[in-house]
């Protein structure tokens, strides 16, 4: 196990070396942050101040060790277009996100679980039919089309919910959350719909293809053959076996959902880290957009190696198969 560990960690600095290193090269050959900071009206002596202070008359590796070492430290430099600390920025969009893209996963698993075991054990029925229906649409559909027509149905035409913003917030020392609050959960319900259609519909044909594998194996007829219930064999033993993939997938799924937010924040005007990156490709705010990369990788390596860790331990066939491998 602990061979394990250290490969796996080995295996994610390489991966957030490589990560920092095109961050750094947006630094490098996307604009001149000295034009972006003093402007065309700067003399030549105040250019070449700055960018010794900034430290870009050094060598390349140089910059990108010490960039590399401010980034570990959390720290990515001043926002080109608010002039404000990037981790601050980062520190005050991350809650939203954290919390959309929480609420959009809880949605995709209370509902994709069920309805892709119902497909599984109905199959060949129209309520099957029409749960691989509506699957198909939600793989099917873009994001923001979905996100347009919940915003057209429920705001416009119902007027139930709102459309835009975070609503009433609740400041938990430097966390601010509307998770505590019936304004902030009316706020956050349209687009965690929204971004939990696609990852729903992917569980549920996951766990309908992984139920309809488990189902027709031989440790199941066994089941049957000892006089088990179906309700024993299907959620004590196929629906248990089911959820090993599924748990890798939904893993993998939740730093998906926050790097792929940043369609829903658009169109939803939602303030979190997504909004706040197209901003920043708007206008070029390099520092904004290292930061945003090098975040997002950082959760993509943490939550898949988490899941590994927890695919590890769960699965005995993996711990048997290293141990026959060491012998």
């Amino acid at each position: 196990m602990l061979a394990f560990i250290i490969r796996r960690l080995a295996q994610a600095v390489i991966v957030m070396l490589a990560v920092a290193l095109i961050a750094f090269m947006l630094f490098q050959y996307v604009g001149d942050p000295v034009t972006n900071l003093m402007g065309q009206e700067a003399t030549a002596e105040q250019r070449a101040q700055l960018r010794a202070d900034l430290g870009l008359d050094q060598s390349a590796v140089v910059q990108f060790a010490r960039f590399v070492g401010n980034a570990v430290q959390g720290e990515f430099g001043l926002s080109l277009r608010q002039g404000r600390k990037v981790s601050t920025l980062i520190t005050e969009r991350f809650p939203a996100t954290l919390e959309l893209a929480f609420v959009a996963a809880l949605i995709a698993l209370l509902f994709g679980i069920p309805m892709g075991v119902m497909a599984a054990l109905r199959r060949g029925s129209w309520l099957a039919q029409l749960l691989m229906g509506f699957s198909l649409l939600g793989v099917s559909l873009p994001t923001f089309l979905i996100g347009i027509l919940l915003i057209l149905l429920f705001a416009v035409t119902l007027n139930w919910l709102p459309s835009f913003g975070r609503g009433e917030l609740v400041n938990l020392g430097a966390w601010a959350t509307g998770l505590l609050t019936i304004d902030g959960w009316r706020h956050l319900l349209l687009p965690a719909i929204t971004l939990s259609i696609f990852q729903l519909t992917l569980i549920m044909r996951l766990v309908r293809a992984e139920m309809l594998e488990v189902l027709r194996t031989d440790y199941i007829k066994f089941a049957r053959a000892r006089g088990l219930t179906d309700r024993t064999v299907y959620f004590g033993h196929a629906l248990k076996n089911t959820l090993v993939p599924v748990m890798t997938i939904t893993g993998l799924q939740l730093g998906g959902l926050i790097a792929f937010a940043i369609i829903t924040e658009t169109v939803f005007q939602w303030p979190g880290m997504g909004l706040l990156f197209i901003q920043a490709v708007q206008f070029a705010d390099i520092p904004v957009m290292a930061a945003y990369l090098c975040l997002i990788s950082l959760i993509f390596v943490t939550i898949n190696l988490v899941v590994d860790l927890l695919y590890f331990a769960v699965d005995p066939r993996l711990r048997v198969d290293r141990a026959v491998a060491a012998h």
